[in-house]
């Protein structure tokens, strides 16, 4: 892509979605074609999340979700897994500043109980400096499981039924998207993919309703303000109905 390809048209920066979610996938691929360590994949892709998060910014986003870490990420070896929490902290340590200078807000959903104590210290930490802010919110999808969310809101009102707060005849699609972890965002009206497969990887599922799906063959680390440019207008081209005509 040129230059010029990372600016977006006026018509598309004057209807961007409100809310952008991502899939960051590729990062081991991207390191195999190198024959490279696959942490050296997370590595190039923790770079690729500091461009996007950037530009986001720039271009007046208000919500960007990110798939850092999924429930399923679990079952990696540890290895790697040690390294990817290592990393998380070093990220957090190092950008904390950045995403301050830049008025970024940040969230954290997922279940972040099941994270190391030292990245829990860490996210706590940011999460504080940043919480003035008021630009854009950067939301990181951690120990995430769109499955495991909507077991865990089901829990959750089953407790208030089970206490006599909540009756079962009162529970509609917005109370029950009150007990998942985005309770306080509104949905995705855009999720993008990278590398090129084609499904959602159990990433908020309730939520990704109605949202445009855009897959780009790039692979995370190779994803950059051009790429996500280009997304955002495909976005605009797209014409959304929510089922009418």
């Amino acid at each position: 892509m040129t230059a010029q390809a990372a600016h977006l048209s006026p018509q598309t920066r004057a209807a961007l979605p409100r809310h952008v979610a991502i899939i960051m996938d590729g990062n081991g691929r991207w390191a195999r074609q190198r024959h490279l360590p696959r942490i050296e994949g997370h590595r190039a892709g923790a770079e690729s999340a500091r461009a996007i998060i950037r530009a986001a910014g720039e271009l007046g986003l208000k919500y960007l979700t990110l798939y850092a870490f999924s429930v399923e990420n679990w079952n990696r070896p540890k290895e790697e897994v040690d390294a990817l929490m290592k990393y998380l902290v070093h990220y957090l340590k190092t950008e904390t500043p950045e995403l301050n200078k830049n008025n970024v807000h940040l969230e954290v959903i997922g279940q972040t109980y099941r994270l190391p104590e030292v990245v829990q210290e860490h996210l706590q930490k940011s999460i504080a400096v940043l919480s003035r802010n008021n630009g854009l919110t950067l939301v990181m999808a951690l120990s995430y499981g769109g499955r495991t969310e909507i077991v865990d809101a089901a829990r959750s009102i089953a407790k208030q039924v089970k206490a006599g707060a909540l009756d079962p005849a009162e529970i509609t699609e917005s109370v029950f998207a009150q007990h998942l972890y985005t309770r306080n965002f509104p949905d995705p009206d855009l999720l993008i993919r990278t590398s090129g497969e084609m499904r959602v990887s159990n990433f908020l599922l309730w939520q990704i309703s109605y949202a445009e799906l855009v897959v780009t063959p790039t692979l995370w680390p190779d994803f950059r303000k051009p790429q996500f440019c280009a997304a955002l207008e495909e976005y605009n081209r797209r014409h959304r109905r929510f089922g009418g005509v």
